[in-house]
């Protein structure tokens, strides 16, 4: 009888322990989700012509779509530019700026060939081959039709022109 009493209350504390995780988590994930609303959603909305950018890599131009975002409205601020973006891990380029951004990282689970993001709130990542992430990022936007993207930017540091 003492057995099954301490059974049924090792039970009903693990119940409300995994409920109480579930709610914590799901609030958590909510209030990312409304603060990725107000980051994409502040401040009107840009046209199609203001959300694309052009990117020169050794000497082969690439046309981006941007997301329209408070992180995407500095980095069009600061155009153009030219940056020597770093290797890093056989499927990136990275580039630090001096100025901090405004920035919303999110887990994005999924990177995709083209992909520009920002790591943390000053870095700069395109990013030249698919993979899972568990990284945190906060989107910027993505090349149209990145081919031969991989090929171009090689396995060296390369200099990237951006502007509009």
């Amino acid at each position: 009888m003492k057995r099954r009493a301490i059974l049924l209350v090792a039970v009903i504390f693990l119940v409300i322990s995994i409920g109480l995780i579930i709610y914590f988590l799901k609030g958590r994930d909510e209030q990312t989700l409304d603060t990725n609303e107000n980051l994409e959603g502040d401040s009107g909305n840009m046209d199609d012509s203001e959300l694309t950018i052009k990117l020169d890599i050794n000497g082969v131009s690439y046309v981006a779509t941007l997301i329209d975002n408070v992180t995407t409205r500095e980095l069009l601020n600061r155009l153009p530019l030219t940056i020597t973006m770093n290797e890093l891990n056989g499927n990136e380029k990275y580039y630090y700026f001096d100025e901090i951004f405004p920035s919303n990282p999110n887990r994005v689970e999924e990177i995709y060939m083209g992909d520009i993001m920002l790591y943390g709130n000053n870095c700069l990542v395109l990013f030249y081959d698919n993979f899972q992430t568990s990284y945190r990022y906060t989107k910027i936007g993505s090349i149209d039709y990145p081919g031969d993207l991989r090929e171009i930017v090689g396995s060296e540091n390369v200099n990237v022109t951006i502007y509009k």
